[in-house]
């Protein structure tokens, strides 16, 4: 199997020209910024839902965010849905009123709300009276101030008022979320907390397949797994009895370690490939390694990286730098970097197009290195993408790019991951030389996955790179790295090493 670095954030939508830096927010124009979206699941719940939509409607927010209230009827039975569809009338600019056919479950009207939510941040709220709107804003402060990506509000921690109910739930409770915290490696106080708020895009970026109240589980695994920054915030809560109209039996309670082992291994926490390809090669270190110490001879100690993903080679090159500039133009990759970087001063995070020569021109050519890595073949025009990078080059600066080669060999990864094209030796190096680079060096890496790749895009149509061939593939490393030089086929990937003269 290959391992190139594939980069898919060039074959997605790209985002508006504006830089980010670390301490900043990442955003998508699709969201609406300074709007939360309020998503609301409801079933059979008629007494309560008046009442409810009237709290959310007057509950404080953080200063500047407005709100857009999403109901899902999933199917009630009772006068739930006439009732929503009077408060939507009542409020047409605030309240969306979405409809299910038959009951889904909580999990599937969450989705459901999730694919309307136009808001920067949303934040689930349940159709009961058992969440108190107005800890909106402890809630959503930590996603306001860029410190939080998920915020988990929790019923059990020291500040806050919540009614004393059943002993056994608790109990239930402390279990599933100590099971929840061993396979998520986190350490959240409540687990089961229906009150959640987040990025939207970030969770729309995750599939979500639970159906019925183990959304919760699912949803905390799977944000542990994208590694973002979880925060906890103790809320009030007025729980109900079954009288009242509680719904959450044991039966939820079995299905919930059922959802826990389901998830505790699993992959499945990208709707994209090329960002799961990515964020499974954050784990293949030794690779990771191997590329760095290829290029790092050419690396000077300022650096513009472009395309750096989550980070990989970012992580491996960024000590002893005066300057590093890591950019992207993927939202969640650039929210990812801020995440996995926020102690280095040396580090700033920024959008960055390869394709707009605004980007580089505002460097000034003050940068020594640039450096490219499975970028360049996601680009229609790449002489003028080289054009750019050579633009933001101070003289004497080298730009160090690394494509994939040999045409022959393109097959469906290739297309998955966005590729126009695979390179050879001599195309690479006229390019570079029609860009204005003088070509000091081709270096040829990573021949020992050329035959996987091949078997892989061309025999086998795969469209993503399996994690688990990854890991194997890594932990041999130190082998291929002595046997590489010696095979007696082409490379994965070339790179050359261009000098702005």
């Amino acid at each position: 199997m290959a391992f190139p670095l594939p980069d898919s954030s060039y074959n997605r939508r790209k985002l508006n020209p504006v830089d980010i830096e670390l301490q900043q927010a990442t955003h998508n124009p699709s969201y609406v910024e300074q709007l939360v979206s309020i998503l609301v699941p409801l079933y059979n719940e008629e007494e309560f839902i008046g009442p409810l939509i009237n709290r959310v409607l007057s509950a404080p927010l953080p200063e500047g965010l407005d709100r857009e209230i999403i109901i899902v009827d999933d199917g009630s039975s009772d006068g739930s849905r006439e009732v929503a569809a009077k408060l939507a009338e009542l409020h047409p600019q605030t309240i969306q009123l979405i409809r299910h056919p038959r009951n889904r479950g909580k999990g599937a009207a969450i989705r459901t709300a999730l694919e309307h939510a136009r808001g920067e941040y949303a934040i689930i709220q349940d159709a009961d009276l058992e969440y108190d709107p107005r800890d909106y804003p402890k809630m959503l402060g930590p996603l306001v101030e860029r410190k939080a990506d998920a915020v988990f509000g929790s019923r059990f921690m020291a500040v806050g008022e919540r009614r004393v109910l059943y002993y056994w739930h608790s109990i239930a409770n402390g279990f599933l979320t100590t099971l929840c915290n061993i396979v998520s490696d986190l350490n959240l106080t409540d687990v089961e907390t229906c009150y959640k708020a987040f990025r939207t895009s970030l969770v729309k970026s995750i599939p979500l397949r639970s159906n019925r109240f183990g959304i919760e589980l699912e949803l905390t695994i799977k944000l542990a797994k994208r590694q973002v920054r979880v925060y906890e915030t103790p809320v009030s809560y007025h729980g109900r009895t079954y009288e009242e109209g509680k719904k959450i039996g044991l039966k939820d309670a079995f299905d919930a370690v059922r959802v826990i082992l389901r998830y505790a291994f699993t992959s499945d926490i990208y709707t994209d490939s090329g960002p799961e390809t990515l964020h499974a090669l954050s784990n293949a270190k030794k690779f990771n390694n191997w590329m760095a110490d290829t290029i790092r001879p050419y690396v000077g100690p300022r650096v513009f990286e472009i395309g750096a993903g989550i980070g990989n080679l970012t992580h491996a090159l960024i000590p002893r730098r005066s300057l590093y500039i890591a950019t992207d133009i993927d939202e969640e990759h650039l929210a990812r970097l801020a995440t996995r970087f926020q102690h280095r001063q040396n580090l700033q995070i920024r959008h960055c197009d390869l394709t707009n020569p605004d980007h580089f021109t505002r460097l000034e050519e003050e940068m020594d290195s640039v450096i490219c890595l499975n970028v360049v073949e996601h680009v229609e025009h790449d002489v003028e993408a080289l054009r750019n990078i050579r633009s933001g080059l101070r003289t004497g600066g080298r730009a160090i790019i690394l494509v994939p080669h040999g045409q022959r060999i393109y097959g469906s990864l290739d297309r998955a991951l966005g590729h126009y094209r695979r390179y050879s030796n001599a195309e690479l190096k006229q390019k570079m030389e029609t860009a204005g680079f003088k070509v000091e060096k081709i270096i040829e890496f990573n021949r020992v996955s050329m035959p996987g790749w091949y078997i892989s895009g061309r025999i086998l149509k795969s469209t993503a790179l399996s994690p688990r061939t990854m890991a194997i593939f890594d932990k041999f490393v130190w082998l291929w790295r002595r046997i590489d030089k010696f095979l007696p086929w082409a490379p994965t990937s070339i790179i050359a090493i261009g000098i702005k003269e």
